[in-house]
């Protein structure tokens, strides 16, 4: 159930795996709705915020009702003083049946990416930030100290809105497709 859970929280939040994995619940506040990575645990080494959608926090929730809500927020299968395996997501979508062409953990990233910045909604730094990136003009990044945060927070729940909206229309197209086969 750990491992669906990561599954499902991952392509809402878009955090490289290893961020993911090595989440631990006293970073988390589900009532303010963010999660809060300490720099030593980033790529760049910045600390960064995550927004939590309102699905991410009834994941999380369910998460905390399993666990003991200390800790790993996605502990090892077998200790929990250890964080979930780098390869437990990508070997889950090979279960599933997906080839590592189609699908990988860090792929959920691109396709966050390419999908938020064809929307033409939001603006590609507050993309760029969600995605813990930083600034590619070093001087612009030194100036350019906004973390877009209120356009962040809007972005995280039109994305998970999204998602939940694929997610029902394929459910729908296959019960669609089930009812053709046995009419």
């Amino acid at each position: 159930m750990v491992t669906k859970l990561a599954l499902q929280i991952a392509p809402h939040v878009f955090v490289r795996p290893g961020e993911l994995r090595h989440a631990e619940w006293h970073e988390i506040d589900l009532v303010d709705g963010v999660w809060k990575i300490p720099a030593g645990k980033m790529k760049a080494r910045r600390a960064h915020a995550v927004p939590l959608s309102k699905q991410v926090r009834s994941y999380l929730t369910d998460l905390a009702e399993m666990l003991c809500r200390e800790g790993y927020v996605f502990p090892s299968a077998r200790s929990s003083k250890r964080p979930m395996s780098e390869n437990t997501l990508n070997a889950a979508f090979r279960r599933m049946g997906y080839s590592k062409e189609e699908v990988t953990a860090h792929g959920l990233r691109a396709t966050a990416s390419t999908f938020l910045n064809e929307s033409g909604l939001w603006n590609p730094d507050a993309i760029e930030r969600a995605l813990a990136h930083g600034d590619s003009n070093v001087v612009r990044g030194i100036y350019h100290r906004g973390k877009h945060w209120d356009e962040r927070v809007r972005m995280a729940q039109w994305w998970s809105d999204y998602l939940d909206e694929l997610r029902l229309s394929s459910k729908a197209q296959g019960a669609n497709s089930q009812r053709q086969l046995t009419g």
